[in-house]
């Protein structure tokens, strides 16, 4: 077994706490208390992992998103809709601030036109294995959140990373291409209903999609990734999801004012300074992930007895051919 958290679900499985009962106000926030222990352990988790995998993801995470709209060429292309590419790249940069935004976007549309043909394709492989190894790193991070350890051999985990890096692909193309047909829709309803243009045209100035993609993709995430013990519905995934969806729009907001309001990255890095922010915003990304994987390791249940008896819901949430 690995180093692991030591408030981790399993620890607390083999050693459960024995906090004595508390009455009164100590018995609702005090030490044994479920809002204290909640805390705490997320605490001790974060403090043990935080730092450490913030940087990894950081670092992942500008490794791969270039092979990632690689990837999303290749099945563009192999779809017959490479005008989608444009469309997920818009999507994807307004996920960013301003400055990463702007320094991904100029050399993502140059990967996306610049490669074609058999170059397209050898990228596309390359892209699997980076993109899979950041998806094992986050793996990591709950296998250590939830102390377990893993069970299968690394080639079955690449090919799990391997379908799940297929499936976001897809849910993008389908995500842009629904996207057209509601932009039509859009356009019927304010032909016959001028008020509701204004509406729409509010609801497309805020950020509404990509703060719905990041939550359903980092539900998705959490739901695919979870150890099997704890992906049942008993232990649940939405708070984290919530937390990363919330933390990342947070630092959206503020990290372009906080680098203002200190001279901006230019004076010190120079031509790197749209880089170094990149870094910077995703290592607080990262950060917040670690933090929503050891929210949810907190919330779990690991009980061998649960309170309700085993269902096909839960038969299919634990999704065991996904981890054992």
């Amino acid at each position: 077994m690995r180093d692991v958290s030591p408030e981790s679900p399993e620890a607390r499985r083999v050693h459960p706490d024995a906090h004595p009962h508390r009455t009164g106000l100590l018995g609702q926030i005090g030490p044994g208390s479920p809002i204290f222990e909640f805390v705490r352990r997320a605490v001790v988790g974060v403090y043990n992992d935080g730092f450490i995998h913030a940087g990894n993801l950081a670092y992942l995470t500008l490794l791969a998103l270039f092979p990632f709209f690689i990837i999303l060429a290749a099945a563009a292309q192999l779809l017959g809709r490479p005008e989608e590419n444009v469309a997920a790249l818009h999507s994807i940069v307004r996920a960013f601030p301003p400055s990463v935004g702007a320094m991904i976007q100029t050399t993502a549309a140059e990967v996306l036109t610049l490669r074609t043909g058999p170059l397209l394709w050898f990228g596309a492989a390359i892209g699997i294995w980076t993109v899979g190894s950041y998806i094992e790193t986050i793996r990591e991070i709950l296998r250590r959140a939830y102390g377990t350890d893993y069970a299968r051999p690394f080639w079955q985990y690449r090919l799990i990373g391997v379908a799940i890096i297929f499936i976001a692909v897809g849910m993008l193309i389908a995500a842009f291409s629904a996207q057209v047909l509601l932009t039509t829709a859009e356009e019927v309803i304010t032909h016959f209903v001028p008020a509701a243009g204004a509406v729409a045209d509010r609801i497309a100035s805020t950020r509404f999609v990509p703060i719905l993609m990041t939550f359903i993709s980092s539900y998705l995430l959490f739901w695919a990734l979870t150890p099997s013990r704890y992906r049942g519905l008993g232990n649940p995934k939405w708070p984290g999801a919530l937390f990363v969806t919330f933390w990342w729009y947070l630092a959206l907001l503020l990290l372009p004012r906080v680098l203002g309001m200190f001279g901006g990255y230019t004076m010190t890095y120079g031509g790197l300074a749209g880089v170094m922010v990149a870094m910077l915003f995703f290592w607080l990304i990262g950060y917040g992930f670690v933090i929503a994987a050891h929210i949810n390791a907190a919330l779990a249940n690991p009980g061998d007895h649960p309170l309700k008896g085993h269902t096909m819901l839960d038969d299919l949430a634990e999704a065991k051919w996904l981890d054992t």
